[in-house]
């Protein structure tokens, strides 16, 4: 029977749409399941959604809905991304399923009664986007310490599980199996924060219904965190059909973000440990994307959508430069730059190339049939060791998590193959009919080459793998082959090539980033604008010479095209606080329809936060973004305002939903 190999995604909270650190996360799980799958392992690749919770529920109510119907809504909209991006997970689970409400129960039935729970009330610091309580000394001018949200104090009645009770016992496990945080930089981050002393966590709600409620208490549910771990062994029938359960736990790797890892290297395994059930044999946390040095984020607004790049360029660009431009464990920056640059280099003229003259050379020269070898030619020899060599280092490099290394190798293959066929000039030995046979040999050699790049691609670009594949007259599924048996000379002449349209065409990086420019930060500086809009930097145009035609209020005509570039939209305040050190400047969380950004706007004389969530507003949605007192604003709230300069902000005579266009 094959080795099972058991990989987790993070499930992913429903307060808001998919971005690109989502994709990130979901696309490398589906990478390693993959390489794991051809390397002959019995793999499951779970994922799914966080459904409960404070951040849902408010969301939720911002947006006039029930939870369970923001829920339903956001989570198609990951399904549909997991399927455009080709995610091959074996299950999908949501934490408001009844399987995973049986499986939460039966844990912890077994976690109560080994006498870990307990019931007291609960005082301290409440971060509800992290759904996380911290305590005082890691709280810096009111936000949280990991990502910088606004934190709230909290005081309730709770249950709490016996989390100091394992301070030792994790600290040997960490001794005893170092790999099981990696890489090493949280590792020592996890085992620094344990003997630091872990303070019993408080695991229970009295403040909210969204959740599963406590047997034997339903006036409290279950904190967030407890809930959703738990996903990992409610997926697989724990709490009520075993029978996966005994088959793939315990998971060979959780794969999540290093902001939460704490979550999955500390309370996960204590609770696993209080209820006598196995532990995860590997935690595995990735870096943060990063924009403008800060991290994509739906909270944080800035987020890159990956939608209409797939749209532009195809989901196995996006596939590549994800895997390829970020470093596992560290931090990334993303551009639309740096995406096209790498997609022009690596995939158009390295690998696009490459396959479109080998191929045209063999339609021309061979009959567009995979041409022989000829014993007598040895200039492959150099060639083979490589290829060797390539699949070694590339299955070694994906096993330690080293992508952008592994994939390096390829195309450092890939490059000798470009190389070969310059060095050897197919084209002349064309020309040569004493020279036919060396003709043959090289273009079978290229041939040959590209069949093992295909596979070693395979896990991370499979549409294209299959493409390069069907194009070398292959048949089966190249998803599928073995990466523990690749062997130079498989490839069988005489087969029909299919040489069909350039597997990567090139981008006009001028064209595509003429428009996008326009949304790029261009200012850190601003003045406080009343509504939040950018000052004239040093580098603003030079005021016109002449006067321009003036309209009914004094200002400027402007051309019905001009206007048109304005892009107005209506959008709900779901969330409103006032900035630290300035006496007029509110931030705002606006949903816009397609997801929530922030705004900056200088209304705090007039109105109080919490006067504003739920109010529908007009906002430019296309304004260059710019940073006020630190805080990077991206957009503009409409308001009118009175002789004295009072702001009045303008709002819709009836409700709207977010994201409509004001003409």
């Amino acid at each position: 029977m094959a080795r099972k190999f058991y990989l987790t995604t993070p499930i992913y909270y429903v307060n808001d749409v998919p971005h690109i650190g989502h994709a990130y996360t979901t696309v490398l799980a589906d990478v390693i399941a993959r390489f794991h799958r051809m390397l002959g392992k019995d793999v499951f690749l779970l994922t799914g959604t966080d459904e409960h919770g404070q951040s849902v529920e408010r969301a939720a109510q911002a947006k006039g809905l029930k939870p369970m119907e923001l829920a339903n809504q956001v989570v198609e909209r990951f399904r549909g991304l997991w399927r455009t991006l080709g995610i091959s997970h074996n299950d999908f689970i949501r934490t408001t399923e009844e399987r995973h409400r049986r499986g939460v129960e039966r844990l912890y039935q077994k976690i109560l009664a080994k006498g870990d729970i307990y019931k007291d009330a609960y005082k301290g610091w409440y971060c509800t986007s992290c759904e996380s309580f911290y305590p005082e000394n890691q709280i810096v001018d009111g936000r949280c310490p990991d990502q910088g949200h606004k934190v709230d104090w909290t005081e309730e009645e709770s249950y709490f599980f016996r989390l100091s009770k394992y301070q030792e016992p994790l600290l040997k496990h960490f001794a005893d199996h170092r790999e099981f945080v990696f890489p090493e930089s949280r590792r020592n981050e996890v085992v620094s924060f344990v003997q630091s002393g872990l303070k019993d966590l408080s695991i229970s709600r009295s403040s909210l219904t969204w959740g599963i409620p406590l047997p034997g208490d339903p006036k409290h549910v279950f904190y967030v965190w407890f809930d959703a771990l738990s996903n990992y062994i409610t997926a697989l029938g724990y709490g009520s059909d075993r029978k996966n359960y005994a088959r793939y736990w315990p998971a060979d790797m959780h794969l999540v973000g290093k902001d939460i890892i704490r979550f999955h290297a500390v309370y996960w395994p204590a609770f696993l440990l209080s209820a006598d059930e196995p532990l995860p044999r590997r935690v595995v946390a990735h870096g943060w994307w990063l924009r403008d040095a800060l991290k994509i984020s739906k909270s944080r607004g800035g987020t890159v959508d990956p939608v209409p790049l797939i749209e532009a360029f195809g989901v196995d660009p996006v596939r590549y430069f994800l895997l390829r431009e970020m470093v596992f464990g560290q931090d990334a920056n993303y551009s639309d730059e740096a995406f096209i640059d790498r997609v022009n280099t690596d995939l158009a003229n390295d690998l696009g190339n490459l396959t479109s003259r080998a191929l045209k050379m063999i339609e021309d020269y061979c009959g567009g049939k995979v041409p022989k070898t000829d014993p007598r030619f040895r200039g492959d020899e150099p060639l083979k060791k490589a290829a060797q060599d390539a699949v070694a280092g590339f299955v070694k490099d994906f096993e330690e998590l080293d992508f952008s290394s592994g994939l390096a190798r390829v195309w450092g293959f890939v490059g000798l193959l470009n190389r070969f066929i310059v060095q050897n000039e197919p084209w002349k030995l064309a020309q040569d009919p004493g020279r036919r046979w060396a003709l043959g040999s090289v273009l079978y050699t290229v041939a040959e080459g590209l069949r093992i790049v295909a596979v070693l691609v395979a896990p991370v670009m499979p549409q294209s793998a299959s493409g390069l594949w069907k194009r070398l007259g292959l048949s089966g599924d190249v998803t599928t082959a073995s990466l523990a048996h690749i062997h130079w000379g498989e490839l069988k002449p005489g087969r029909p090539i299919a040489r069909g349209e350039s597997l990567f065409p090139r981008i006009d990086k001028a064209e595509y980033l003429k428009d996008a420019r326009a949304g790029k930060e261009a200012r850190t500086d601003a003045a406080e604008a009343t509504t939040g809009a950018p000052a004239p930097g040093p580098d603003a145009p030079p005021a016109p010479e002449a006067a321009a035609p003036v309209g009914a209020a004094g200002t400027a005509e402007i051309a019905i095209d001009e206007f048109g570039r304005v892009d107005l939209r209506t959008a709900r305040i779901v969330a409103a606080e006032r900035v630290q050190g300035a006496d007029k400047l509110l931030k705002l969380t606006v949903d816009i329809g397609t997801g929530t950004r922030t705004i900056v706007a200088g209304i705090a004389a007039r109105y109080a936060p919490e006067s504003l969530v739920g109010k529908t507003i007009v906002v430019v949605a296309n304004l260059r973004p710019a940073k006020l007192r630190g805080v990077v604003s991206q957009g503009m709230l409409l308001a009118a305002s009175d002789a004295s300069g009072q702001p009045y902000i303008l709002t819709t005579e009836e409700p709207v939903p977010p994201g409509w266009k004001v003409k």
